[in-house]
């Protein structure tokens, strides 16, 4: 929840209670910093209960990230991590946002030729020198990840058959995709916005339905329609050779990742390796690259959580290590 000037939710009071525990003992010698932090975020907070959970949890958050990169400038991490808008705990990652919900009933038929080929592809790539990338968002406390990776994947397609660099609308997503599934701001799935697309002949530019963080009626117009889709396949489940091959030869890739590492939220630089990351996913990001940054495989993810989130928005995270924090299980992808 990254501004409470709308009034204190009990839920956000027992998330910060969740976070923090009882009793809060703070520095003083970073009273200073603290307020230069609030400052910097446009933080707000409605109660003094509020901002002494929410103040220990920021300490807390320091700690983590002093201790980190301690350890990384003695060769014990291949990333750093930074202070940034943040101010959260996995519990809360959960609920705020990280809300994928993978179907329990889904069908998946893996086009043939991704990963089935063995096709010689190249060792890096970056969608965002080929122009398919629009720029970072930032979803806020609604639970719209999946909205925006599915809106991410179409515009990278779009980007590649009409060389047209258009933001799509995840609002219109958030709203109108309710019937297949999804839940707006609660959660929801990248190709349940695929099917809505495509019963829908088509999907609003984000610049005629703006984003505004909450569910709403829909408004989609067809008049301001912006991209249309056909179909959507997944990638082999799993395999990190075919999500390789499928960004290399497709473009950017809705993935599915788990994000409630405390370490994930702060990434700064370097290539994020955490082994306590695990398969469960619960976070709809978007594969736009993949690499090697001194000697190590990473993908390269874009990220809603702004542009104070990691490398201005993207993380490199490991690849080729087990499929880390699941990355390769549930890819899917639009056609146009």
């Amino acid at each position: 929840i990254f501004n409470t000037t709308h009034g204190l939710t009990v839920g956000s009071l027992l998330l910060v209670s969740l976070c923090a525990g009882a009793a809060a003992m703070f520095e003083s010698k970073l009273d200073l910093h603290w307020d230069m932090w609030k400052k910097t975020h446009g933080k707000k907070y409605q109660t003094e209960v509020e901002e002494l959970g929410r103040r220990e949890l920021w300490e807390r958050n320091l700690m983590l990230i002093t201790i980190h990169n301690l350890e990384a400038s003695m060769g014990l991490h291949s990333y750093d991590l930074s202070m940034n808008h943040m101010e959260t705990c996995p519990e809360e990652i959960l609920q705020s946002f990280a809300t994928l919900r993978v179907p329990s009933d889904l069908q998946r038929a893996p086009s043939a030729f991704v990963g089935a080929t063995g096709a010689s592809v190249p060792d890096s790539i970056d969608w965002r020198q080929k122009g398919c990338v629009t720029s970072v968002k930032m979803q806020g406390s609604c639970g719209s990840c999946w909205a925006f990776s599915a809106a991410g994947a179409l515009e990278g397609q779009l980007a590649k058959t009409t060389g047209k660099l258009v933001d799509l609308s995840p609002q219109n997503l958030v709203d109108c995709s309710g019937k297949y599934g999804n839940l707006g701001c609660n959660g929801g799935y990248m190709s349940r916005a695929f099917q809505y697309v495509i019963d829908n002949h088509g999907i609003d530019s984000d610049a005629s339905y703006p984003y505004i963080g909450v569910q709403q009626q829909c408004r989609y117009n067809p008049a301001y329609r912006a991209a249309n889709c056909s179909s959507y396949n997944f990638v082999a489940e799993g395999s990190e050779e075919a999500l390789k091959e499928a960004v290399a030869t497709i473009g950017p890739i809705s993935v599915a990742i788990d994000a409630t590492r405390p370490r994930f939220a702060f990434f700064h630089s370097g290539v994020y390796d955490d082994p306590s990351c695990t398969q469960r996913v619960n976070h709809g990001v978007l594969a736009v690259g993949y690499g090697s940054l001194n000697g190590q495989d990473f993908w390269l993810v874009k990220n809603s959580w702004g542009k104070g989130f990691g490398d201005q928005g993207f993380i490199r995270m490991v690849r080729n290590k087990n499929n880390q924090c699941g990355i390769a299980r549930y890819a899917t992808y639009p056609i146009m």
